[in-house]
């Protein structure tokens, strides 16, 4: 990579394009932002390559474009929207009851009814929200699901390696419920990402 590339303000520039452009296959993704490098270090070249100073950069990158117009251009050409983010208080919410759907199970009572109107009502939320892609809902619904086989086979291990005791079933608990961790995990940062490109120019 040359140093034209490297500059701070070309660095953020690309970062927040490929950002943006999340919903794109990887590959596509990778060549546009190939494409914007090798055009930055061209335009650049011109105006003194690597002592080119900051407002030549920042005259370049305004030619080039926004990184939300790019990214929209980029996606109209796959046929793709741009997804738009929803609220942190309703990401929160859907986020919740996910992961407190399975530890809801636990408790005394009515704990599996608590735990089928979470898991319904994340569910719902989730199919309907525009901010995550479909291949994102199924990976969260695949790994939701893992998290079924997986409490008795950690429970199964423990037992082999010691005593079911109380101890030993929140162990078995706690490593059942790590697909679903990981799911909300996931669909968190990809939120995150999703705020932070809207909010770009």
């Amino acid at each position: 990579m040359s140093s034209t590339s490297a500059h701070p303000l070309v660095r953020a520039h690309l970062a927040a394009v490929e950002r943006c452009t999340a919903p794109l296959p990887p590959e596509r993704r990778r060549e546009l932002l190939a494409d914007l490098r090798e055009h930055v270090e061209v335009v650049l070249a011109e105006h003194g390559g690597a002592a080119a100073d900051d407002d030549a950069v920042r005259r370049v990158l305004a030619e080039l474009g926004s990184p939300r117009r790019i990214a929209d251009a980029a996606l109209a050409e796959e046929g793709r929207t741009r997804p738009e983010p929803e609220s942190g208080l309703r990401t929160a919410t859907t986020l919740a009851l996910l992961a407190l759907a399975a530890p809801l199970l636990l408790v005394p009572a009515f704990g599996p009814y608590l735990a089928l109107a979470a898991a319904v009502t994340a569910a719902v939320r989730l199919t309907k929200s525009p901010q995550w892609s479909r291949q994102e809902k199924k990976r969260t619904v695949f790994l939701l699901l893992g998290t079924l086989p997986l409490v008795p086979l950690a429970a199964f291990a423990v037992s082999v390696l010691g005593t079911l005791d109380q101890t030993g079933v929140l162990l078995a608990l706690a490593v059942g419920f790590c697909p679903t961790l990981l799911a909300v995990f996931l669909l968190a940062r990809s939120a995150g990402r999703l705020r932070s490109a809207a909010a770009l120019a």
